[in-house]
């Protein structure tokens, strides 16, 4: 696992919600839908805004809190605009209640 770094704990990202970390100067939203843990870069690719500060909508979609851009959580794809390019996504691991997150280049 030396490519992954532990990040959080399961239990500190509840069921519909979300945790910002921060890997290598690199700030990342952890997002727990359904059980699965996600990971995309805590950034609106229109104007910067933080993606943890925004709603959940539509079961799997982080809505910016700035301008109403929507990112696939679980893909990082701007699905709404004013954005249209993607958000970077991570890969993510649960071991033993510890999550796992891929290092960002």
């Amino acid at each position: 696992m030396s490519d992954f770094v532990k990040v959080a704990q399961l239990q500190e990202i509840p069921l519909g919600g979300s945790k910002l970390v921060e890997v290598e100067t690199v700030r990342v939203a952890l997002f727990n839908l359904e059980g699965e843990i996600y990971a995309i870069e805590d950034v609106c690719t229109h104007d910067g805004g933080p993606l943890t500060e925004g709603a959940v909508v539509d079961g799997c979609l982080v809505q910016c809190p700035r301008h109403g851009a929507r990112f696939d959580i679980r893909t990082g794809a701007a699905v709404r605009f004013p954005a249209f390019e993607p958000t970077r996504t991570f890969a993510v691991r649960v071991e033993d209640g510890a999550v796992w997150l891929e290092r960002p280049e």
